[in-house]
């Protein structure tokens, strides 16, 4: 089916062929999935159907061991890759959000190209809607991600630090299998939470305070991302209020969330409820993300974004508030679309 998407789109756009050069993008077509460095990785698919995998030589008997059944092309360091493919297309749809200048001038010199398309968003869209076994790797990401929440809440301690909590969680999730982190782990103290992006470091716990933890892991090249922000004693109470209202607003706007709606009206329950507590501007970024191959990935789930949920999306939920020298807050839960509205994928308690 994801191969009749890109002939059609081909066809559509009377185009010879794609050239697609992202490795997830490679891997979710042919189900081999390498960091390619500075070398050449690259799959070509004809409208015809055919599909030729250009790889590095060294890498031709792992796409041998792998689901991908076309033409493999492999290449010593001290060859050029192209030269021996031998065709010539008009034509050819490339990922313009990832194709170098420098790659594209090497195109058209060995391909005689005329003329370039895009299919950056054919390739979002396929990869916008999970199936069943990728919804299924995303739910065991997300079990594993409740894990680490466990073990840190778990391990917190006066004068313990964000570091040694970090290093903590990442270390006793190994013994489940989980080999890598979605992205790097992100424990804050108190009011250290409210850098949304802040960098765990020498800050210390303290009683009374809230803790927050982003995190994810990698199972089986799908991630899982969620936030949880929690008690290491009793917080303050403007502390508390903050957290009050960003729960509401995580509720509500998931409550919302159904095949149908657009994304943009979700943002902005979420949005409003934190605007009408009175700290809208306390919260800088958009609601959330899409999720799958990559921990951040289409859709963009914030006011800007027109298009409508669909059956099969899995998409983040994450409103926060930061308060400077008061608190940050940050929930986060990943979010399957159902036929009849949505499941929650993520469940450490709130």
């Amino acid at each position: 089916m994801k191969l009749e998407q890109i002939t059609t789109e081909l066809k559509q756009q009377q185009a010879d062929a794609a050239w697609i050069t992202t490795p997830l993008n490679i891997f979710y077509f042919t189900g081999y999935l390498s960091d390619p460095h500075e070398r050449l990785l690259a799959l070509l698919i004809k409208n015809n159907g055919e599909q030729v995998l250009f790889c590095p030589q060294l890498e031709v008997d792992e796409v041998k061991h792998s689901p991908f059944e076309g033409e493999v092309i492999g290449y010593l360091d001290t060859e050029n890759a192209l030269e021996k493919h031998a065709e010539t297309y008009k034509k050819l749809l490339i990922e313009a959000q990832h194709l170098t200048v420098h790659r594209q001038r090497e195109l058209i010199e060995a391909f005689n190209i005329e003329e370039f398309g895009d299919i950056d968003q054919t390739i979002k869209s396929l990869r916008n809607v999970k199936s069943s076994s990728e919804i299924e790797k995303i739910k065991k990401a997300c079990q594993l991600a409740d894990k680490c929440i466990e073990i840190g809440v778990a391990y917190l301690a006066e004068g313990v630090t964000e570091r040694e909590v970090v290093n903590h969680i990442e270390n006793e999730i190994k013994k489940y299998g989980v080999n890598e982190m979605s992205f790097d782990t992100m424990v804050l103290f108190g009011d250290h939470a409210a850098s949304p992006h802040g960098t765990p470091g020498e800050r210390q716990l303290k009683l009374d305070e809230f803790v927050l933890f982003d995190l994810g892991v990698i199972y089986d090249n799908y991630c899982s991302d969620m936030t949880r922000t929690v008690k290491f004693g009793t917080p303050s109470q403007d502390a508390q209020s903050i957290y009050d209202v960003v729960l509401k607003a995580e509720q509500a706007a998931i409550a919302a969330i159904k095949p149908g709606v657009t994304i943009k009206e979700v943002d902005a329950i979420a949005r409003n409820i934190i605007s009408d507590a009175g700290y809208g501007d306390y919260f800088p970024h958009r609601l959330g993300h899409g999720l799958g191959l990559e921990e951040h990935e289409y859709q963009d789930v914030s006011s800007s974004n027109n298009n409508q949920f669909m059956e099969g999306m899995v998409i983040t939920v994450e409103p926060g508030i930061y308060v400077p020298g008061v608190a940050g807050v940050r929930i986060e839960d990943d979010i399957l679309v159902t036929k009849d509205g949505n499941v929650s994928l993520t469940g450490y308690e709130k």
